[in-house]
Parts: structure tokens; sequence; C-alpha cells
């Protein structure tokens, strides 16, 4: 768990040039709220990375789509049509009011969109297109970097089975389980080590 996530690379070829370029993204996975963060989102040559897609991953199933907003489509729609009228700018240089130009220009192009329209000439329609699908894309992974890049583990022997006050098997007299060995897995920012300090505590004690 907590590990980056790959995509058929022939789907992924359009984003490869985009590796290493990062933004703030709010994802889903899995049931909300549980599975939504709003985090940084990094893509890179096989798929994304980042604190989005590794918070992601601790809910995401096989088969399942992410679900990204790479910006407010409301909001950005509303922008885009005033830049219509109050802008001379061409559309990929608007859009990168909103987005690292990059993204912009990739995205522009995976839609169809010409990128070197001046705003006046846009259409509404098309800004609207643009706007929605940057506000919700979806795409599903076809599995993850593996142990490689994992940052912890996810399973183990449940919770249930075991007493919280000294973490020994309800089934095993003397036989005690600690850390990522049981099936708590935490969120990014220390709350897994924490987890492993505070049940081999807790066992320590009871031993």
């Amino acid at each position: 768990a907590l590990v980056p996530l790959l995509f058929d690379p022939v789907a992924w070829q359009p984003f490869v040039p985009l590796a290493g370029l990062s933004l703030e993204v709010a994802i889903e996975a899995g049931e909300q709220p549980r599975g939504r963060f709003v985090e940084d989102l990094l893509f890179t040559h096989r798929g994304l990375s980042g604190p989005a897609v590794l918070q992601a991953s601790s809910y995401w199933r096989p088969g399942q789509a992410l679900r990204i907003a790479l910006a407010d489509p409301s909001a950005l729609r509303a922008s885009l049509l005033h830049a219509k009228t109050a802008s001379r700018r061409q559309l990929d240089n608007e859009l990168a009011q909103h987005l690292p130009q990059r993204l912009a220009d990739a995205w522009l192009a995976r839609l169809g969109l010409p990128a070197d329209a001046p705003m006046p000439q846009v259409r509404d329609k098309d800004l609207g297109r643009l706007a929605e699908s940057l506000g919700r894309w979806e795409l599903s992974p076809t599995g993850s970097e593996g142990w490689r890049k994992a940052e912890v583990t996810a399973g183990g022997v449940q919770t249930r089975e075991l007493d919280s006050r000294s973490m020994e098997s309800r089934r095993v007299c003397g036989l005690h389980f600690v850390g990522e060995v049981v099936d708590v897995t935490g969120w990014l920012g220390g709350y897994n080590f924490q987890w492993a300090w505070s049940s081999a505590h807790a066992c320590a004690q009871a031993l």
C-alpha cells in the first residue's frame, strides 16, 4: 500500500512527456469519503505517483477507476468563458494560467482542441468540454509498482483475532503480532511508524 500506480503503456504514451510534473489535485478511489484526498499528484514515465496517488492506492482495488479533478470544473469554465471576452491570449496560454504549461498542451492535444486558437474564437461548447474533462478525469490503473516502491504493506492478521492490550493471539497463548504483520494500514505522515512502535510497546509491556 501507499504505492505508485501503473497504466497500460500504449494508453499512457501521451502522458510520458509529463514525467516529473506535479500539481495539487483532488483524487478519489474506492468508497467516498474515506478514499478522497487533496494532495500533490506526480506524473511518472509509467503512471502516477506523489502523495495523492500513494494515499488513494490504499483504497484502490484492481478493476476500479481513479477519479481525479485536475481543476475545479465550475470555476475553470467560468474563468475560460470570461477570458473569451476579456483576453486575446491563445487557448493554450490561457489554460496555462490554471495548469502547468506542459499539462495544458498535452490536455488540449488529447481533446483535439486548437491550442493556438485566440480565446475569442473558441466555442463555448469546447470551453465547457475542456473544463469538464479536467474536473472529472477517470482512468483505470493496470497495477502498482509493487514491493519495490510500496511504503507499507496492507492486509495481515485481523485485529479481532488479537487482544489490543497485549497484541496476543486469542487463539494461541503466548503468540504475539505487531506492526505491519497486523491488518492495520495508516495514511502518509508517520501513522504507520506510530502503529509499529505503539503495538510493539503494548506487546513488550505485556511480556
